[in-house]
């Protein structure tokens, strides 16, 4: 299984639709808040499973702002992570994934990619395809994918 994991595309398509390209073939879809708007877009282009959150620019969006489920055994919650003061540490997050029994959290809204994996949980943030913060200025993503055993391997990856 193949999952795409990506971010704060803030309403700007073309990276979106490049990343798509880029990365072939998906069998699951996440997209961490912040689409202002773009929710149609996304819902039309992405033909798989999908699970889309709203974020803080996410003003009228009728998009939950949290949401858990499972990939294989593994439990995920997802939020867009300005309510849990990430732009400060990952503390808050990581107290509520761990509240929630959660294996792997995923957030977004610092605009810069984040994977820590250690054997309680991994936390993540793919960045942002549209404003990254980081050094490097790239926009970002993740790919996870899920082995036959079950295995989770996390790719950081930067739009060519």
């Amino acid at each position: 299984m193949r999952v795409l994991i990506v971010s704060d595309t803030h309403g700007k398509h073309t990276n979106l639709d490049r990343v798509l390209q880029q990365v072939g073939d998906i069998d699951m879809f996440i997209h961490l808040g912040d689409l202002e708007g773009g929710e149609d877009y996304v819902e039309a282009i992405i033909d798989c499973e999908k699970y889309i959150i709203a974020g803080n620019n996410d003003f009228f969006s009728s998009l939950p702002r949290e949401k858990e489920f499972y990939i294989g055994k593994k439990k995920i919650f997802i939020a867009h992570g300005h309510n849990y003061c990430v732009s400060m540490g990952m503390e808050y997050i990581k107290r509520e994934g761990e509240a929630r029994n959660a294996d792997i959290v995923m957030f977004g809204h610092t605009h810069r990619p984040y994977l820590n994996i250690s054997e309680d949980m991994t936390i993540l943030n793919p960045g942002s395809l549209s404003y990254p913060r980081q050094e490097n200025k790239k926009a970002s993503f993740l790919i996870l994918e899920v082995d036959e055993e079950e295995k989770f391997k996390f790719r950081e990856c930067f739009l060519e």
